[in-house]
C-alpha cells in the first residue's frame, strides 16, 4: 500500500472504502519495511485479535521488549535494588541512628508480644511467633521501668496501709527503693541474658547442630517475660501472706513456662545433661527474682522503739544487804 492511501485513512475516514484491498503478503511487507527503517521497533503479533481494518499491529518504542522478558528485567532490577540496599554501610553502634531501628514498632506488635508472653503454650516458640526476626527494645525497656516503678510504689504503700491497722508501726518515705528497683531489674534483663547468649554461643561450638537467638532476641524474650510480674506485685497488696505467696507462684510458673518453652528448641539440640541443668539455672535465676522482690519491698517494719521492760537480776546469795533507814530517821 503506498503512502497516500495511508493518509487518506488517517486524516479522510470517509474516504477509507477507495482504498484498494491488499493480502496478508503486503501487511508482512509493510512490517518489513517499517522494521527495517526503525530497528529498535518491537512488534506484536496477534493472530488470533486483529485490529478493526485487519493491519499487523507494530509498536514502536525505544528499546527493550515486552512480556516475559519484561518480567525478567523487572525482577533483576529489584534484585539489583535489594543487594544495593543490603551493602549500604550500617550506622555505628555509638550512633543514635543504630539504636533507632530497635525502636521501630508500633503498639499492635508490642501488645501481641505482650500477650505471647502471658499466655505460653508447648510448642509456641515466642521467638519465632512473635518476634519474627524484628526484635525491639523499646517493649523491655518500658516494662522493666513499669516494673520497677510499681515496685517501689506498691512497697510504700503496703508500709502505709501496714501502719493504719497498727499504729505502732513507725513508717517514713523510703524512696532509696526507686534506686534499688531499677538497678535490680535492669540488670537482671541485661546482665542475665548476656551471660545465657553468651554460653549459647559457647556451645554452638561444641554443638555444631546448634542455632542459638542473637543478644536482642534474648534480651527481648527476658523483657517481655517479666510483664506478668507487674500485676503480680500490684495485687501483692493484698494483706494476706498465702494469698500473696500463691500470686507470686502463678506469675512465677507463666513466666518460667515462657522463658523454657522459648529456650528449648535451642537447647534441646546439646546433651540432655547440659539443657537440663541450663534451663534448671534460668528458672531457678526467675523465682530468685521473684522471691527477693517479696522479701525486701514487701516487709514488715518493726513496731515503734518501745523501751523495754526491765530485766531483774538476781545478787548472789551470799552477799548481806545492810539495812538502811530513812534520813529523816537516822540519828544526827
Amino acid at each position: 500500500m503506498s503512502s497516500g492511501c495511508l493518509q487518506t485513512e488517517e486524516f479522510f475516514p470517509p474516504l477509507k472504502r477507495a482504498c484498494p484491498p491488499y493480502t496478508s503478503s503486503t501487511e508482512f511487507e509493510e512490517a518489513t519495511n517499517l522494521l527495517a527503517e526503525t530497528p529498535d521497533a518491537a512488534t506484536t503479533s496477534r493472530s488470533d485479535q486483529l485490529t478493526p481494518q485487519g493491519h499487523v499491529a507494530v509498536a514502536v518504542g525505544s528499546g527493550g521488549s515486552y512480556g516475559a522478558e519484561d518480567e525478567v528485567e523487572e525482577e533483576s532490577d529489584k534484585a539489583a535494588l535489594l543487594q544495593e540496599k543490603q551493602q549500604q554501610q550500617q550506622p555505628g553502634f555509638w550512633t543514635f541512628s543504630y539504636y533507632q531501628s530497635f525502636f521501630d514498632v508500633d503498639t499492635s506488635q508490642v501488645l501481641d508480644r505482650i500477650k505471647g508472653s502471658l499466655l505460653p503454650r508447648p510448642g509456641h516458640n515466642f521467638v519465632r511467633h512473635h518476634l519474627r526476626n524484628r526484635p525491639d527494645l523499646y517493649g523491655p525497656f518500658w516494662i522493666c521501668a513499669t516494673l520497677a516503678f510499681v515496685l517501689a510504689v506498691t512497697g510504700n504503700l503496703t508500709l502505709v496501709l501496714a501502719q493504719r491497722r497498727d499504729p505502732s508501726i513507725h513508717y517514713s518515705p523510703q524512696f532509696h527503693k526507686v534506686t534499688v528497683a531499677g538497678i535490680s531489674i535492669y540488670c537482671y534483663a541485661w546482665l542475665v541474658p548476656l551471660a545465657l547468649w553468651g554460653f549459647l554461643r559457647w556451645r554452638k561450638g561444641v554443638q555444631e547442630r546448634m542455632g542459638p537467638y542473637t543478644f536482642l532476641e534474648t534480651v527481648c524474650i527476658y523483657g517481655y517475660s517479666l510483664f506478668v510480674f507487674i500485676p503480680m506485685v500490684v495485687l501483692w497488696l493484698i494483706p494476706v501472706p498465702w494469698l500473696q505467696w500463691l500470686f507470686g507462684a502463678l506469675a512465677l510458673g507463666l513466666s518460667a513456662a515462657g522463658l523454657v518453652f522459648t529456650l528449648w528448641p535451642v537447647v534441646r539440640e546439646d546433651t540432655r545433661l547440659v539443657a537440663t541443668v541450663l534451663l534448671s539455672v534460668v528458672v531457678l535465676l526467675h523465682a530468685l527474682l521473684a522471691m527477693g522482690c517479696k522479701l525486701y519491698f514487701f516487709q514488715s517494719l518493726p513496731p515503734e522503739n518501745v523501751a523495754p521492760p526491765p530485766q531483774i537480776t538476781s545478787l548472789p546469795s551470799n552477799i548481806a544487804l545492810s539495812p538502811t533507814l530513812p534520813q529523816s530517821l537516822a540519828p544526827s
